[in-house]
């Protein structure tokens, strides 16, 4: 009995594993809703990731922190599960970035300084299938790569912006210090640089040069992800390659011979 008992226990397990699988990854109804509603999450909490900063000093900004705290670790725990290898599943860069996120909400004083990191959930979102999916379900996935692009941005502006507020502008300067953040690091972003507001010292300079830089690189990446030639879905028999060129005869990866669809014929 005790043999068997552990046999259900496994089986349970193993049931729970499957049907996590199933709403984080499949393609049914249930699981496009489920998806649909942690994506919603998902900027509902980046939306508080944003106001942080201004948030900071309020009475019930505590209790925001840890319940945000509580979904992300349910959210991290039941993603854990549904992967089918764990440890592999821990080395990726989005689940580190999460993890990182969700100390620094457990400890929200000690780590006061690298709040500003948690913004790049955004990333770690983007990174995901289920923010893409309706986009293919739609035929629209020729614009991930421009919705890609707008995301990186977003989420570099935010990160930059939270990190001025936080060291350059934050004592006693609540909301107003924060758009002061907000208008220098687009106005450095887009080199646009009216002067009416500097960051002093060394350091400020630095930061300066540093958002200028990063900025005008996405920027780039921006406008060739809307400008250039769209790539089709298409994968190879070979290797898998999934993204290429309209008219692309052969695999960029392996030389493998590619019959892609003339999208013009009938």
């Amino acid at each position: 009995m005790g043999n068997q008992s552990v046999s259900e226990r496994r089986s349970g397990f193993e049931n729970l594993r499957d049907w996590l699988r199933r709403l984080y990854h499949g393609r049914s109804r249930g699981a496009q809703r489920f998806q649909t509603t942690m994506i919603i999450v998902d900027f509902v909490i980046i939306a508080f990731f944003i106001a942080t900063p201004v948030l900071r000093d309020q009475e019930a900004f505590l209790w925001l922190d840890y319940a945000v705290a509580a979904i992300l670790l349910a959210d991290l725990t039941a993603r854990a599960l549904a992967s089918t290898d764990v440890f592999r599943w821990l080395r990726q860069p989005t689940v580190i970035v999460d993890i990182f996120i969700l100390v620094t909400l457990l400890f929200p004083y000690i780590f006061v300084n690298l709040g500003f990191l948690r913004i790049l959930r955004l990333w770690t979102v983007s990174r995901s299938g289920a923010l893409w999916r309706p986009l293919h379900r739609h035929g629209l996935e020729d614009w991930e790569d421009a919705g890609r692009a707008v995301v990186n941005l977003i989420t570099f502006l935010f990160v930059a912006t939270s990190f001025i507020y936080t060291f350059f502008f934050r004592d006693g300067s609540g909301l107003t210090g924060y758009i002061d953040a907000l208008y220098f690091t687009v106005t450095s972003v887009t080199t646009t640089g009216y002067g009416d507001i500097i960051l002093p010292g060394p350091a400020g300079k630095l930061t300066s040069i540093v958002t200028m830089l990063i900025g005008i690189s996405l920027f780039v990446r921006l406008a060739q992800a809307l400008f250039r030639p769209h790539k089709v879905t298409f994968p190879c028999p070979q290797c898998g390659l999934s993204r290429h060129d309209p008219d692309a005869v052969h695999c960029k990866a392996c030389g493998h011979l590619l019959k892609i669809p003339d999208e013009g014929q009938d």
